[in-house]
């Protein structure tokens, strides 16, 4: 049967998401799949999903301990976009002892030798790293709230925690290290100015601020806070124990590699600090992203036409593998560089009100950021890209039956 119509089509044609909590989900099905609910059969059982349409039969693969209660498909009201798209309400339960840890980062530890390398092009930027103490650094704003509890002036003004010779000092979004021999010839300085975040005020000038890049690929990897203390920014370096073969860690594209280390990140942040709100910041203290995590618990599949045009051009499944769906963050986020009068206030708010913790980044790894979630954002239907003055985004959390299985070890504390 030929298929004409199908080539010029382009975007998201089913899209998936359970929540483990409530045990529940959405299913969406352009009207382009099926024009009718009564056309749209879904069945499956135990970590398997079937989807038949008119003309095309769809398989979505579950994570472990996630079976569809069969009979459970409701369909729903997809308010000003039934022209448009389809809705259901589905069911689904979890089975606890079958659920996959979330780990995919392990924390640095002591007495043991790591060595790191650069996330770009993968070259060995230090040696046989052995630390006596890996200790966290207070929270981003800790200098803000310490008048709160001290009765007498400051101890900490103007005084910066550095590391000692054997020692890694770990940040929200970074890792303090004392500099040694194995990075002279890895590692490449550049004085770059910093304005503060209103340039046009004189009594805030511009100050100086030493940029560390890989030396091989001039990739941007952090700062000399000090003449003795190297910082690595977490998504711009790879930390490895200095044992064993190279993990898959290498074979990462950035945006797998910066979607990963992000999710990861914000979910640790959320637990351990009990915030949900975060400003994603340059090193000036400029917001550039505000990050609302709106919950933590989805499972997203996203059907694109391009998957479904091979099935219906092939006969064999094996040249249409069967998509899988993934753990995930759901996000609401606003840029603030490009903001319309409505996010403005939003922003605004933000800001008066101290709202979001501070996650500091370098420029590009910001924009790189906003193009990952923009990207994430158009992927979805439309009738899920925005909620308010928010727009919305997935960030995907990597189990052990996708590409980073064996996640390298990381700076970062481990989700959950």
């Amino acid at each position: 049967m030929a298929h004409t119509e199908m080539p010029g089509k382009t975007g998201t044609a089913v899209f998936l998401e359970l929540r483990k909590r409530l045990q529940t989900g959405l299913l969406i099905i352009r009207k382009d799949v099926s024009q009718n609910p009564s056309e749209a059969i879904v069945t499956g059982g135990e970590s398997t999903l079937h989807i038949k349409a008119p003309e095309v039969q769809l398989s979505l693969t579950l994570p472990p301990g996630v079976t569809f209660e069969p009979g459970s498909v409701i369909p729903t009201s997809a308010g000003d976009h039934c022209e448009e798209e389809l809705h259901f309400r589905l069911r689904i339960s979890t089975d606890q002892s079958k659920e996959v840890s979330d780990k995919v980062m392990e924390t640095l530890r002591a007495k043991e030798t790591y060595c790191f390398h650069c996330q770009a092009c993968m070259t060995r930027l230090l040696e046989d790293r052995l630390f006596q103490r890996v200790l966290p650094l207070p929270n981003g704003n800790w200098n803000a709230i310490v008048d709160d509890w001290c009765c007498h002036p400051d101890p900490f003004a103007n005084k910066k925690l550095l590391p000692r010779a054997e020692d890694c000092l770990l940040g929200d979004t970074f890792l303090l290290l004392a500099r040694d021999g194995s990075c002279e010839h890895t590692l490449t300085e550049e004085i770059s100015p910093v304005c503060a975040t209103d340039s046009k005020d004189p009594k805030k000038p511009c100050h100086r601020l030493k940029v560390l890049s890989c030396n091989s690929c001039s990739s941007e990897l952090g700062e000399a806070v000090a003449p003795e203390t190297l910082k690595f920014y977490i998504t711009q370096v790879v930390v490895e124990r200095c044992v064993g073969d190279r993990r898959r860690e290498d074979l990462l594209s950035r945006s797998l590699f910066l979607e990963k280390t992000v999710a990861d990140k914000l979910c640790e942040l959320s637990n351990s600090l009990s915030t949900f709100h975060f400003s994603v910041q340059t090193p000036d203290g400029k917001p550039f992203l505000l990050v609302w995590l709106l919950n933590n618990d989805s499972i997203i599949a996203s059907i694109p036409w391009s998957h479904i045009e091979n099935v219906r051009s092939s006969s064999l499944d094996s040249l249409s593998p069967s998509p899988s769906a993934s753990r995930s963050l759901k996000l609401l986020y606003i840029s603030c560089s490009d903001a319309g009068i409505q996010q403005r206030d939003t922003v605004t708010n933000w800001e008066v009100n101290s709202i979001g913790h501070p996650l500091v980044l370098p420029m590009k790894v910001c924009e790189e950021l906003q193009q990952l979630l923009d990207e994430s954002n158009a992927t979805l239907p439309t009738s899920l890209r925005c909620m308010q003055s928010y727009q919305v985004a997935y960030l995907r959390l990597y189990t052990p039956s996708s590409p980073c299985e064996d996640g390298p070890t990381c700076g970062n504390v481990p989700c959950g």
